[in-house]
């Protein structure tokens, strides 16, 4: 709000000057008293979009594929060097702070998406900024499009990590958890609200557990009452108080129709691709009844935390000694020296795709091609897979649509077979699986495969 934006030669250079709040008004006043004249309190239509969207939380959450019990963690950077992204180098701290989120955070508990400001992606182009953020993204990072689907995805976020720019002010006035991961206060204005929730809210500490400090941010948040207060001062008001202003600048009657803003639309479907090598640690709770917390190309060891089981499945046995661990990998990973090393392949399709064959085939076709893999597992719904062992044996694997990826199923059954459960106990008593805090009950189904069907 300093003269040298707002002035040309001592002159307001804009007819109207819309803000959304008065304390906008009043600083104004202080900075540039020539332009004070010019403002407009018309409120943020932004905002406003969002505000009306927020009855569709739970669909813009389907959209982008979270299931139940995930948490969505959005990721947002402004564009300067002192930003969240920074100048996209090594030593910034979202490109090297993203794969450890996506090697740290349970992949069934967490789902990652990304909203970077389009002057990022002008500045250095969408081709290097997909190469930097690469291995997030073959992680499950969802890279969202910085025009349109940021607002719904701000809407369905259960945390934020951000910097000092208008998304992350955005999601605090949402009443969304936000930690900031940079937090500059140069080229702010030390008596605006931004600057204010900068000085406040809590920060990111990047050398501590990542899981730990978002877990505790979710679990304890209080909202902050200034940018809820403060993002504008006629909520929902916006449409009509900005038409009233451009007609009366025009200089022409203002239509008798209402001022509408367009609804913020349906995202397209855009469930996470994980094609990075999956860590997944399990453990036998009791017959057919398994926990599975899988990590995306995790640079560390995961830890297993066995206080998320109940007491009563812990009380009698011994803990670490049960804790197994296997990897499994999409069919299209990237490097086949992993692929070959996996315990478990699988891969999403539809169930007719010619160029794979029926699933059963494609799973005898993996076996035969990778001779370490114990269990071949093909994804052709949301809550279905078609399961080949090494042993031959072909079975379907179904569980609530809304429940957990069906791979962490298949990896589920290669666990408790590789424990010693009989597979037709399986089929006739089904398993249980827990993600996080969430219980999945799948159903074992034979299939059958005649000999000769598939060339073993």
């Amino acid at each position: 709000m300093s003269p040298e934006w707002l002035l040309a030669d001592g002159t307001p250079i804009a007819d109207a000057m819309v803000l959304s709040h008065p304390e906008q008004l009043e600083r104004l006043r202080a900075a540039c008293p020539q332009a004070a004249h010019t403002a407009v309190l018309a409120g943020d239509p932004c905002f406003d979009r969002m505000l009306a969207a927020r009855q569709h939380r739970d669909r813009f959450r389907r959209a982008l594929g979270l299931r139940r019990g995930q948490r969505l963690l959005l990721l947002n950077s402004t564009w300067n060097q002192e930003s969240l992204f920074g100048n996209g180098g090594a030593e910034d701290l979202l490109p090297s702070l993203l794969p450890r989120l996506t090697g740290e955070l349970p992949a069934d508990e967490y789902r990652l998406a990304a909203v970077l400001h389009p002057n990022i992606w002008h500045g250095h182009g969408p081709g290097q900024i997909r190469a930097w953020l690469d291995r997030a993204r073959r992680g499950g990072l969802a890279l969202l499009d910085p025009l349109e689907g940021w607002r719904q995805a701000l809407i369905a976020a259960d945390a934020v990590i951000g910097d000092h720019g208008s998304v992350t002010y955005y999601a605090a006035a949402l009443g969304t958890p936000v930690l900031l991961g940079a937090a500059p206060l140069n080229g702010l204005d030390p008596r605006s609200p931004v600057a204010e929730f900068v000085r406040t809210a809590p920060r990111l500490d990047p050398q501590a557990p990542l899981r730990r400090q978002i877990e505790t941010l979710i679990d304890r948040h209080r909202p902050l009452p200034g940018p809820a207060e403060l993002t504008t001062s006629v909520p929902g008001k916006s449409a009509p108080l900005l038409r009233e202003t451009f007609y009366r600048l025009i200089g022409i009657p203002e239509p008798s129709d209402p001022a509408l803003l367009a609804p913020l639309p349906l995202p397209p479907y855009d469930p996470p691709l994980r094609t990075a090598p999956l860590r997944v640690l399990t453990r036998l709770l009791g017959k057919g009844e398994v926990t599975v917390r899988r990590f995306a190309e995790p640079v560390h060891e995961p830890v297993h935390e066995p206080a998320q089981e109940p007491a009563h499945d812990r009380a009698h046995e011994p803990d670490a000694a049960r804790v197994e661990g296997h990897l499994a990998v999409h069919e299209e990973g990237l490097d086949p020296e992993v692929t070959a090393l996996a315990d478990v392949i699988f891969r999403y399709g539809e169930a007719d795709d010619r160029r794979l064959g029926p699933p059963e085939c494609w799973g005898a076709e993996v076996l035969a091609r990778w001779p370490n893999c114990a269990l071949a597992a093909y994804i052709t719904e949301p809550d279905v897979c078609t399961v080949r062992t090494r042993t031959g044996a072909v079975v379907r694997l179904t569980a609530s649509p809304s429940g957990a990826d069906p791979a962490a199923y298949a990896s589920a059954l290669h666990a408790a077979l590789a424990g010693g459960t009989v597979l037709k106990d399986l089929v006739a008593d089904g398993m249980t699986v827990r993600t996080g805090h969430v219980t999945h009950r799948v159903t074992i189904t034979p299939v059958d495969c005649p000999l000769g069907t598939c060339s073993d």
